[in-house]
Formats: structure tokens, sequence, C-alpha cells
């Protein structure tokens, strides 16, 4: 497979660079201390992933509340859907 066009593949989970990490990892339970840095290395796992936009985006269209999607967090996926619901000036 090409993976310089897969922004349209269906199955692009299955191009996450998140495939053999424990999904525990994803979802720290506080955002201090230990939990922050659990946060940390799963962004790490993140920032190296072919189809971290495509996680991102389904996170932000899903409504998915929990976890770390596409190296964001709940509170940086709220950040993102604020930012773009305010109006642009003309």
């Amino acid at each position: 497979m090409d993976l310089t066009n897969f922004a349209h593949y269906d199955n692009w989970t299955e191009l996450a660079a998140c495939g053999d990490s424990d999904p525990e990892l994803f979802f720290p339970l506080s955002d201090v201390g230990p939990g922050a840095r659990q946060a940390e290395r799963a962004k790490t796992v993140c920032a190296g992933c072919p189809v971290r936009a495509q996680c991102l985006s389904y996170a932000l269209d899903n409504g998915l509340d929990h976890g770390i999607f596409g190296g964001a967090t709940e509170d940086e996926r709220r950040a993102l859907k604020r930012a773009a619901a305010v109006p642009r000036a003309a």
C-alpha cells in the first residue's frame, strides 16, 4: 500500500502507531503528576503516527470526551472545538 495517499483509507486504524500499545496508556486518570507523565508518553506515540490527523478528526467528529486521540487530550480537543466555533471577521 502506498502510505503517501491514505487520507481516505477507510481502515486507517490499521495504520495507527498505537496499535501495539496498551490502550490504557491513552486514558490517564488525571492531568497532574503520574497522569501528566502518562499523557506525555501517549503523545509521544501519537507524534510519530501516520494517521494522527484522522485519529484527531475521528475524536472531534464523534464527541469523544475521554482519552488522548491524535495527540490531543480532552482539554486540547475542547479548545480546538471552541476555536473552530468562533466566527471569523470578514
